[in-house]
Parts: structure tokens; sequence; C-alpha cells
């Protein structure tokens, strides 16, 4: 007779703990193996491996010491910076949730989030105080206010001060990988923003993904120039930080393309992100001033390519690897990639469904449509979040028939290539950012002057679409202007979501059913021609 050991008798919860994969080891595991090594730059500063470890340990246990439980959620609102990295990863140490926001969101916005996900804290910086002390005072929620820089508020707390504090007591807290890691909130059709949760199992495919799309080495020393309060920022983080290479975070700002080549030939860059838009630029100023680069990776998404911006940065940096990413925040983000090989030859191709994706190309009713046929893109796979924060309805809509329902609506070529036909949700992309037009509409409906409102989407050369109000003026009123919508729209959405042309007529063209029927609106007022305000 065989006798039977139970191996799980002496285990404590350290191995556990220990072979959890998500990027908090992972940064563990750097700190302890390459500890000098370079983790992230800011602005020339920069943070070792092992000084990131400690760092993130000194504001979990300063957490954690204010009463931030596992499941709590920590709002993040900042600029590109190092701190941002060590807030969000200081918050999932003891299984907190991170909420990262988009700060040029109105109070009223932010608000919202604040409500709608319960947090109680929240970090900023010095510029953006007076934007956090608004929607402290107007919701009354939040507990504590954490500021990286010189604040005037006593009732703020310095960020510096509390990463400084003893870390001998921080509990140490097993975090699952089935763990929401992040709270990614996307405008909705509805008009209110979803929080997308995000798990630590989606940001660790995420990289898997990375590691075969963009093929990330751990000597890549990678530029990060869209915001990490974007799904981008953190879904490019998610390899760096399981390879142990370094990234290069750059200040939000005016785009200058002279600076970034700049410093992408002061930093060795290898790989970087950008939009078409920005690409265009670049190439442009790479050709009337040549850097010695070290690019081995250049991507593109958010918005489709021309083959002249192709062309110029096939030209510009002919030995690079050049790939264009698609996907959305529900789904970590990238769900698929088109070589650049194949960029020309399918131009406004999305490409092909990475390997960690499962794919289906549906009718209406759930059923698989002929290579050719246009149908909605559903997917499955290990990026997929695990619904949406406290919206139980938004989540069985979106996974219908146990598949998430992306949207959009595609054809598929005989070769497995794809090709975003339109967008069933109503979305407007501008500047690589996502305006849903519902949102922008419900603002506006809060108008006095206004009655009616619909908002269609307008090619424009610089942000790729920007956002036309065409409304219906309440009775009595004869005229308005955007300039004096302006003051209303600062309070109510964030400037990029602001329209850029007012259009007014008698009424709205509607359907039997009475929805408004905007291919008639764009027909008529989507046009370049059609009198776009500057």
């Amino acid at each position: 007779m065989t006798a039977t050991v139970d191996i799980t008798s002496d285990l404590t919860t350290e191995p556990l703990r220990s072979r959890r994969n998500h990027w908090n080891n992972q940064i563990k595991r750097h700190a302890f193996m390459n500890p000098d090594g370079p983790a992230l730059k800011f602005m020339g500063k920069l943070t070792t491996w092992k000084e990131l470890d400690e760092r993130i340990r000194g504001f979990a246990a300063a957490l954690s010491r204010r009463g931030v439980k596992f499941g709590d959620r920590v709002l993040v609102v900042l600029l590109n910076r190092s701190e941002y990295v060590e807030a969000v990863l200081g918050a999932n140490l003891i299984g907190a949730i991170a909420v990262p926001v988009n700060f040029r969101m109105s109070p009223a916005e932010v608000a919202f989030l604040v409500q709608d996900s319960g947090a109680k804290v929240v970090v900023t910086e010095t510029m953006l105080a007076p934007l956090v002390d608004a929607v402290a005072a107007q919701t009354g929620a939040l507990e504590h206010i954490i500021v990286i820089g010189e604040t005037q508020n006593e009732n703020h707390l310095a960020y510096e001060d509390l990463v400084a504090e003893d870390s001998s007591d921080l509990p140490e807290i097993d975090v699952p990988e089935d763990t929401v890691a992040l709270i990614m909130y996307t405008s909705g059709t509805t008009g209110k923003p979803k929080g997308a949760m995000l798990t630590h199992t989606n940001m660790q495919a995420q990289a898997v993904t990375c590691f075969y799309v963009l093929q990330t080495r751990p000597d890549d020393i990678t530029s990060f120039v869209a915001p990490l309060f974007h799904i981008a920022g953190f879904g490019a983080l998610a390899p760096m930080s399981y390879m142990g290479a370094l990234s290069v975070i750059h200040p939000l700002g005016a785009f200058d393309p002279d600076a970034l080549l700049d410093s992408l030939e002061e930093e060795g860059t290898t790989s970087i992100f950008l939009v078409p838009a920005q690409w265009q630029a670049v190439c442009a100023a790479q050709k009337a001033r040549p850097r010695d680069l070290k690019l081995r990776v250049i991507s593109w998404g958010a918005a489709p390519a021309s083959d002249t911006v192709l062309k110029a940065m096939n030209e510009a940096f002919p030995d690079a690897l050049n790939v264009a990413v698609f996907g959305q925040t529900e789904m970590s983000p990238i769900t698929c990639s088109l070589d650049g090989k194949d960029a020309l030859r399918k131009l406004g191709s999305i490409g092909k469904v990475v390997p960690a994706v499962t794919a289906r190309v549906v009718d209406p009713e759930g059923n698989d449509v002929q290579p050719g046929e246009v149908g909605e893109i559903v997917y499955r796979g290990p990026t997929m979040m695990k619904g949406y924060w406290q919206n139980p309805q938004g989540t069985a809509d979106a996974f219908a028939g146990g598949w998430f329902h992306s949207g959009d609506l595609v054809r598929q070529d005989e070769e497995g290539f794809l090709y975003v036909v339109d967008r069933a949700k109503d979305m407007i992309i501008s500047g690589g950012e996502n305006i849903y037009c519902a949102e922008v509409e419900n603002a506006l409906f809060g108008h006095e002057k206004i009655a009616e409102a619909a908002i269609i989407g307008r090619a424009d050369p610089k942000w790729g679409e920007v956002p036309v109000a065409v409304v219906v003026l309440a009775p009595g009123v004869e005229d308005l202007t955007l300039e004096e919508l302006e003051p209303y729209l600062n309070e109510n959405l964030a400037r990029y979501k602001h329209p850029k042309d007012l259009v007014i007529v008698d009424e709205l063209p509607r359907n039997a059913g009475g929805k408004v029927v905007k291919p008639k609106l764009r027909a008529q007022f989507g046009s370049k021609d059609a009198g776009l305000a500057d």
C-alpha cells in the first residue's frame, strides 16, 4: 500500500505570493536580480529597479496605514511621470484597485468617477490639485488627497512624505492573478462612463501579446508619449515590467516632433508608439534634420494611416519593424496587428487577430458571416476584461452569447486580414481619443438655449475626426454661437470633446421610430467644406 503525503500541509502564504505572475512580483524580481538596472526615466531622473521596488512598497505601506484595503479604489489624477507608475503599483501591491483618470475632464466628470468607483483616496499633483479640490467639494467623498509637489492646502498629504515613511509594517498580502488591477473608464453609448475591470491576468496576457507583436526584448528602451491614463500607456508598460527593460516617460504637452526626435537620439530609444498624425510630423522633422536613432520597432494605431504616412515612415526608418496595433480598453487593449510588410498591400486593414485572442465576425443573431461580408467582431481570450464595474447590465450586454462584443463592424478578406467598416457604437476618434456622441449630446441637452442636439464626426487633417454639433434652438431663442457655449462646455466636458462647429437647424431628421437619422446629417454637414470653425 502506497502512503500518501499532504504536500500542502507545511505551505505558508509566502510560496503563494512568490509564484503570482503579476507586475508587482516582476518588479520585485528585477529589484533582486538586477537592483541597479534602469527601470524608469523621467525628465532626466533615473529610477533603478531597487529604488522603484522600495518606493512602491513605501507608498503601499502608507496607503495601508491610512485604511486602504484589498479591493479599495485609488483614483490617480496625474500627468505623465514616474510617480504615476509607483502610485498604481503601490495600490496593487496591497490588492487595491487603481483608477487612472483623464486629467482633462471637467470637475463634474471626475466627480462622477469618484462616486461611481467609491474611491476615498486620490493621488494628484500641484497643477491638478485645484481640479481635485473642486471634486472633493462637490462630492464630499474624498478622505485623503495625496499631492506630488508643493501644496498650500494643509489638508493635503505630501506624496514624498508618504513614500519616505517606514514601510516595515507593510502587510504581506497575497494578490491572486484574477484580482482587478485597474478600472479604466471608457465613455458609454448612454453618455455615462463605464469602468472596465482589468485584472493582473489581463495585463500579463497583454505583455505576452507585446512580446509577439512588438518583439519586446530585455535590452529595449521604450519611449512613452501616450498619456498613462489611457490603456495605451499601461498596456505598453506591462511588457517592460515583465522584461525588466527601461521605460522612458515623456512629459505631456504640445507635441513637438523635433524635441521628441532629439530625446529619442539622446536616450537611445529602440521602440515607440505614436498615432499617425504624430508619425507624419516626426517623419518630416527627421527628413529635415536627420538624427542618429536606434529605433528597432515603430508602432502606430488609434486612427487609420494613409499610404503617404506609411511610405514616409518606411523611408525615414527603413530598418525598423513597422507595426500597426488595434484594440480597445476592454481587451487590455491589443486584439489585432498588422506588420509593416503588409501595410501598403493591405492599406486600411487592422491586420490579423493576435495569437492570444479568439475572434469571430458575426451578424446581429450571433451567426458567423462569410469572408467579405460585414459583421461585428467579437472576442474571447485572457486579455478580456472581467466586466464593467458596478454595471451588471452593461456587462451582460457586452458578453451576450459568451463573447465580448466590440461594437466594431468589420469585414475579413480571404487571407484573414480585417478591415473596420463602421462602428456599431456611435463614436468619434479624434487625435486617438474616443468621443462618444451620446455623452456630448447629453451635455448639450442641458443648455437652456438648446432644444435638441445631435453630434456627428467630420474629417479633419490634423485630428482625424472632430465632433460637430447639429442643434435645434429652444423656443424664443434666435441665435447661438460656439463662443457663447464655451463656458458651459468647460464645466461639463473635457476640451477634446467640445464640438468644433455648431450647425443650427429647424429640425433633426428622424425615422419612423423617432430616432435621429445621422447618415443624413453626415451627408449634409459632415463635409470639410461645410464651414468648420477654427
